[in-house]
């Protein structure tokens, strides 16, 4: 019940969200009409636009978010066409011929205040479909919890009542402004006489409102200056309330720890002793994964009176490649006593969740134990869980027992697994731990070095940046960096900044970044198609020699080929401050994130 109110509030809420406030000329342009005729259709086709929405969300994933795009566009070309129609009359016909079925009676309606009620069913009707889908990307996190849970548990009553929820609030609000936005267009009518001066300006703010969609202004700037933002309310509701319910395990994006040099992630763990391991509750069901490598789909019921290790890792991950060692070895070691080990590979980036790469990452880690395909996130969130690498030892009666987070402590998580599988019967279960001698960047840190912190190229993570002017989010620039302090870092040449990863548009490009560590690892993935990238690495202005890493010859050179960590540096002298550079002698390679070790 709760989150059927939340869902409602968080619906009534968007109407003073900054990023709805170029919705709301369209919205005030139609007040002056009757309510039934005009705002009733409006509020449906808006309601019906969040219901098609959702259920792409739950039938099609990722599918559903390009269809709204399209939608979006759709919607702005659709607006804009509503707008010029009220400041230039004698353009409606003009316009409305090639949108026939669309634009014509929408067009018709607009232009003649004293159409028919039957005429202005239809218009007003397209007008809240346009106003859903310009309104659905924006509208909080209340919608996106819906959305998300209906995309990763399938379509449900549930989800239909909560997602109309939502709608009936967002429709109370709307509803409103229009039977008070109705009051004042009459006075302004009544007291001025202006009435068409009134539509001319309803039509020039319509069309500042579709520019400032269209342009994403929306979205950024607005939420920047006014002062409206509501996604402030939301999260507090969901922060007071949200925990009442399972539901809210369904986010749109889990919240992670992945460090490549972190104490915190070296060290936290359980505290636990060894001979102390209190039930920290069942293991949850491993149902959701898109696919299992090397087994068929293991179940909870056929893990009972096993031993069970579940590793949290993804394949770009320098902490999970650096623990891997150890837990192929204990899968080996003890696979005969009743040990089962299963990997999780749960993806950071959307590369990692395209099957092929985990495959072939798979077989170069020579990982033989079952692998679960979590790319959905099921898996990780029916653990709760939020880091890379986590471990998870479970007994003989489906308990787990014990957890670790990140790299480290490895003889004392050898030791959990050697006392579960004593307390499971085995009466000679080995005494000794693996001693493992990993090579490239599956080998051990060197702690005391690391003095630079992970660090991640696309804008919506990244810190440090100083090429001038900042990061242009989203569009081509030419970028220059000169001598960057410890710790930051820039481009060079012409590059585009997305959200996760930055592409080179045009090859001789370079990134810079100073740091302090043995080794520097780059996730990087090959121009479009596959094409190979050819680089090369500099340390302080010269080839690294000696200091080479496992994915750079001793001149610096190699080849991007496809999309995972790379380790370019591994100092093989006195660790100090260095000014590492790559220069890229080919375009479109792109770059995700630095870590060090």
């Amino acid at each position: 019940m709760v989150l059927f109110v939340l869902a409602y509030l968080g619906g009534v809420l968007t109407i003073v969200s900054p990023c709805i406030l170029p919705v709301l000329p369209f919205v005030f342009a139609r007040a002056d009409r009757p309510f039934v005729r005009n705002g009733v259709p409006m509020l449906v086709g808006m309601a019906v636009t969040f219901a098609v929405v959702a259920t792409l969300a739950a039938v099609a994933g990722g599918w559903a978010v390009k269809a709204n795009q399209y939608g979006r566009a759709a919607a702005i070309m659709l607006l804009a066409m509503f707008g010029l129609t009220l400041i230039f009359p004698r353009l409606a016909d003009h316009l409305a011929k090639p949108f026939v079925t669309l634009g014509a009676r929408l067009s018709q309606s607009v232009e003649h205040a004293d159409a028919t009620q039957q005429s202005g069913l239809l218009p007003s009707l397209l007008l809240g479909v346009a106003t859903g889908l310009l309104w659905l990307p924006c509208a909080g996190p209340v919608l996106g919890l819906i959305l998300s849970g209906a995309a990763l548990r399938g379509a449900s009553i549930g989800t239909s009542l909560l997602l109309l929820a939502y709608a009936a609030g967002a429709a109370t609000s709307l509803a409103l402004a229009l039977l008070v936005g109705g009051r004042v267009f009459a006075v302004m009518k009544r007291s001025l006489g202006v009435g068409e001066w009134v539509r001319r300006g309803l039509g020039a703010a319509v069309l500042v409102a579709v520019a400032t969609i269209a342009l994403g202004l929306d979205a950024g700037f607005l939420t920047r200056v006014s002062i409206a933002s509501t996604a402030w309310l939301e999260q507090g509701l969901l922060d007071r309330f949200g925990s009442t319910s399972s539901t809210t395990e369904a986010q749109t994006q889990p919240s992670v720890v992945m460090s490549g040099n972190s104490t915190m992630m070296m060290k936290a763990k359980a505290t636990a002793k060894v001979e102390d391991l209190p039930i920290e509750g069942a293991l949850p069901a491993l149902s959701g994964a898109v696919e299992w490598l090397n087994s068929p789909p293991l179940t909870t019921d056929g893990l009972k009176s096993k031993i069970v290790l579940v590793d949290f890792w993804t394949y770009s991950c320098i902490n999970c490649l650096r623990a891997i060692p150890y837990v192929r070895a204990w899968a080996e070691k003890y696979k005969d006593q009743g040990l089962v080990v299963i990997g999780v590979h749960t993806p950071e980036f959307a590369f990692e969740k395209d099957l092929n790469n985990v495959r072939t990452a798979v077989s170069e880690l020579k990982i033989g134990y079952p692998v679960a395909i979590d790319s959905n996130y099921a898996i990780w969130r029916a653990f709760s869980n939020h880091y890379w690498p986590a471990h998870y030892f479970i007994d003989g009666q489906g308990h787990i027992r014990h957890h670790h987070f990140g790299e480290g402590d490895y003889d004392e998580s050898e030791r959990v697994i050697q006392q579960l599988l004593a307390e499971a019967g085995n009466a000679n279960v080995s005494a000794d731990v693996v001693s493992v001698n990993a090579l490239g960047a599956e080998a051990a840190p060197d702690m005391g070095n690391v003095r630079s912190p992970e660090t991640y190229v696309g804008y919506d993570r990244a810190e440090h940046f100083v090429s001038p002017g900042g990061a242009v989010k989203d569009n081509r620039h030419n970028y220059t960096v000169t001598s960057p302090r410890l710790n930051e870092w820039g481009l060079s040449g012409d590059w585009t900044i997305g959200k996760e990863y930055a592409v080179l548009n045009k090859e001789g490009g370079s990134i810079v970044y100073r740091f302090h560590a043995r080794d520097l690892h780059l996730v990087l993935g090959p121009a479009p198609h596959g094409r190979p990238v050819r680089f090369r690495v500099t340390i302080d202005g010269a080839p690294p020699g000696a200091s080479h890493g496992a994915d750079a010859d001793a001149d610096g050179q190699g080849v991007v080929t496809r999309q995972r960590l790379y380790q370019l540096v591994r100092q093989s002298g006195a660790i100090g401050d260095r000014k590492f550079e790559i220069q890229f002698l080919d375009p479109g390679v792109q770059a995700y994130a630095f870590t060090f070790g």
